[in-house]
């Protein structure tokens, strides 16, 4: 019996966030395959590593014979993943997609824990809903890319060693200089959440010198050892070969020339939505205003977050305009992926903080029910109006048969996908999205159960004194 009671207690601890994946994998699974030259080349990657047991493009299929027996030119491990997710499964583009989605279901989970570590759990399950609903997210899940599965590493690392700096534990930042090292060498890209990690660490300020030198030797030497066994011994390449990509080597511009608004652009029209970024800028405008009534630990992450995502984004606007590179400029989509998770977790902190400020305002009693009135209305607003974009976009681009993210208005440059056999606007499968949508909002319901209940005994309360005969009389 008591056994049965603590099921029943941590089911229902966890269902909110369980409804968050169950419903976002509802409403993902009928969306793609989304195919591009990428994910050919990344397909015949893989199925080399099958065949010699190194990353070489597989001469068995396209996309290009020129480039069939070369070394593709991309850390390994999302490679050899795959490879053993493929041996396991089969190898065919659908079981690749589907360890994707998995990767992705996994960088929900991690969005929402690292929310909760400075927010709270509501805000953590507005994040991991904003983040896994996201038209870009959705696509990135359902495209076999290992952008993926270097953003769960790259997130996964952060939130240990923000648990190592808690903590101050020797375990916890070896483990997470492990992840750092395996999210290093599936991509590049993993070094930006050293970001946030490195200002945690700076401003936890420990004062045992030997604690520091030794977290900072088991956090770096994991990537140091498997940077030099793959690219020294295995390779024979030196150890700047990492950069050695080709995207740091075409200048190609022929028709078009990137401007400073085209992240954005892309930002605002394609990656996140008019919504999602109205929400944002309220949430950073919030503590902005009153930051002072704030808890340090939220004013903390807020400039983390802001502080990352402008080194991000500026970045990637330096490669692309100042050194006219053009894959920065034209794979926005996959060079500002790692500012999705900040962007999500800061939006939707408005929900944190707008609880603190209603609890620390005037006593009142109209003058609070009048605020907290406007301040639950404008909440719901701001919270539930994304996450309706979100599923509008969702069902148009299930139908869509190609797609493409541009990065400036009015020119048809960006990275662009294709689907072989979209559904039709009639098909069963947007019905089913929408039943996912249903079970995302269950969660939320189950999780404001308390809060709608005190509401509803208030309102009952007050229509009792107002109705009662002494009222009256």
């Amino acid at each position: 019996m008591l056994g049965k009671l603590d099921i029943r207690t941590l089911l229902g601890r966890i269902y909110p966030l369980l409804a968050i994946l169950i419903g976002v994998l509802i409403v993902s699974l009928p969306m793609g395959p989304y195919e591009t030259l990428d994910t050919q080349l990344e397909y015949n990657t893989t199925r080399g590593v099958l065949r010699w047991g190194y990353p070489y493009l597989d001469s068995s299929g396209p996309p290009s014979v020129d480039s069939y027996g070369d070394l593709f030119n991309m850390p390994p491990m999302g490679f050899y993943t795959q490879a053993l997710h493929f041996t396991i499964f089969g190898a065919s583009l659908e079981n690749g997609i589907m360890l994707i989605t998995l990767f992705g279901l996994g960088c929900t989970v991690l969005v929402y824990l690292l929310a909760q570590e400075f927010y709270g759990k509501t805000t953590g399950l507005f994040a991991a809903a904003f983040f896994a609903l996201a038209p870009w997210e959705l696509i990135m899940t359902r495209a076999f890319l290992i952008d993926t599965q270097c953003l769960f590493l790259s997130l996964a690392y952060l939130y240990v060693g923000i648990l190592a700096i808690r903590k101050d534990s020797l375990k916890l930042a070896g483990f997470s200089g492990l992840l750092f090292a395996a999210a290093l060498i599936t991509k590049q890209f993993a070094v930006f959440m050293l970001i946030p990690l490195a200002i945690l660490y700076i401003y936890h300020r420990p004062k045992n010198k030997k604690l520091v030198l030794r977290q900072l030797i088991l956090f770096t030497a994991p990537v140091a050892i498997s940077n030099f066994l793959w690219y020294n011994i295995i390779l024979g390449k030196e150890l700047l070969y990492l950069f050695n990509h080709n995207d740091f080597r075409d200048y190609n511009f022929p028709h078009y020339t990137p401007t400073h608004i085209f992240a954005s652009d892309f930002l605002v029209n394609y990656g996140l939505g008019l919504f999602f970024c109205v929400t944002f800028a309220v949430s950073l405008a919030v503590t902005l205003l009153f930051w002072r009534q704030l808890p340090k630990k939220m004013v903390l992450f807020d400039v983390i977050c802001l502080l990352t995502l402008s080194f991000i984004v500026g970045l990637v606007l330096y490669l692309a305009v100042n050194l006219n590179l053009k894959a920065p400029y034209t794979s926005a989509v996959k060079y500002l992926y790692h500012t999705l998770p900040l962007f999500s977790i800061a939006a939707a902190s408005i929900a944190a903080k707008t609880a603190l400020l209603l609890k620390n305002t005037c006593q009142t009693t109209k003058f609070r029910r009048i605020l907290m009135t406007l301040a639950v209305i404008a909440g719901v607003v701001l919270l539930v109006t994304p996450l309706i974009s979100h599923m509008v976009s969702a069902q148009q681009l299930t139908t869509t048969e190609y797609l493409i993210f541009r990065v400036q208005p009015n020119l048809d440059v960006g990275y662009s996908f294709y689907v072989q056999n979209p559904p039709t606007p009639d098909h069963y499968a947007l019905t089913m999205q929408l039943v996912g949508f249903t079970v995302i909002l269950s969660g939320f319901a189950w999780n404001s159960k308390h809060f709608i209940t005190k509401q509803t005994n208030l309102i009952r309360t007050w229509f009792k004194t107002k109705n009662s005969p002494d009222t009256v009389s």
